[in-house]
């Protein structure tokens, strides 16, 4: 009785023990995964000496905004942010329009739906590097290219997008929109109503999604303007890496500038997610 007593006492024991073991590593591995990016954060605030500085340091000596005054004063920032910012907007219009495909093959039964769909996702299997030189003809056909409507509209909706919407909405119990249909409500309504609510999870998802590839579009943009007015942030980040290679303190300031949006909006979505699931969960 004792013997299986004191082995009973020590399994506990030993999952604390291994508890703890497995928390200082996740631990030490998180801080070493988050310093690089915490040290380019601080070292936009830098001057350059301090940068090239070695042993390095991780908090300014020497506070300073010149590297951002640069950015935005000499380097034409201000025009990138505004086009980007304009590719995020529009990237979250097709963001609602994925969101409303989704839901039309979801909900609504018509002649070719499946075969409709599949279509849609056979498109998922050709990489966009193939399709990039047939859409640039026809924009170009179009007199669409150097213009913002040539960047914004291939990017304005995706397979993947709709692909996610109808598979999360397919889950929505049909009585619930029948029930809204008998009040009186339109379809318009119960889509606005109901349905987008009800999809705040994946709509959490999407738009982290939405938000990362708009915030950090660079390929088409670089292929489709020529005018450097038409630049986003990442195509105006590649160009100052390109002509300061040697001026360490403004890429930092630069890369800082670009992250550090995409952070915060991850974790504010991320917030959303965790309480959606944690409902669903309960349900």
């Amino acid at each position: 009785m004792r013997t299986t007593n004191t082995q009973a006492a020590r399994r506990p024991n030993r999952g604390t023990a291994l508890q703890w073991i497995v928390g200082v590593i996740l631990t030490v591995g998180g801080i070493l995964v988050v310093l690089p990016f915490v040290w380019m954060i601080f070292s936009a605030f830098k001057t350059e000496a301090e940068v090239m500085q070695i042993p390095p340091t991780l908090f300014p000596e020497t506070f300073t905004m010149d590297n951002l005054r640069n950015l935005f004063e000499n380097m034409n920032f201000m025009v990138y942010l505004r086009n980007t910012l304009i590719v995020v907007l529009f990237s979250f219009v097709g963001l609602f329009l994925n969101a409303m495909a989704g839901f039309g093959f979801a909900k609504y039964r018509f002649k070719g739906q499946n075969k409709l769909f599949l279509l849609v996702l056979a498109t998922m299997m050709i990489p966009g590097q193939v399709t990039m030189i047939p859409v640039y003809l026809i924009l170009n056909y179009s007199h669409l290219t150097n213009t913002m409507i040539g960047i914004v509209l291939p990017g304005l909706v995706g397979a993947f997008g709709i692909f996610l919407f109808r598979q999360f909405m397919s889950t929505i119990p049909d009585e619930l929109l029948e029930a809204t249909r008998l009040d009186g409500a339109s379809e318009w309504r119960t889509f606005l109503q109901i349905i987008l609510p009800i999809s705040k999870s994946i709509l959490a998802v999407q738009g982290i999604l939405t938000f990362i590839a708009g915030w950090n579009s660079f390929l088409w943009p670089l292929i489709v303007a020529n005018d450097e007015k038409l630049y986003t942030l990442s195509v105006g980040l590649s160009l100052l890496k390109g002509q300061y290679a040697g001026n360490y303190a403004l890429q930092m300031a630069g890369s800082a500038f670009m992250v550090i949006p995409i952070i915060i909006i991850f974790v504010f979505f991320q917030r959303h997610i965790i309480e959606n699931y944690s409902i669903s969960g309960m349900k």
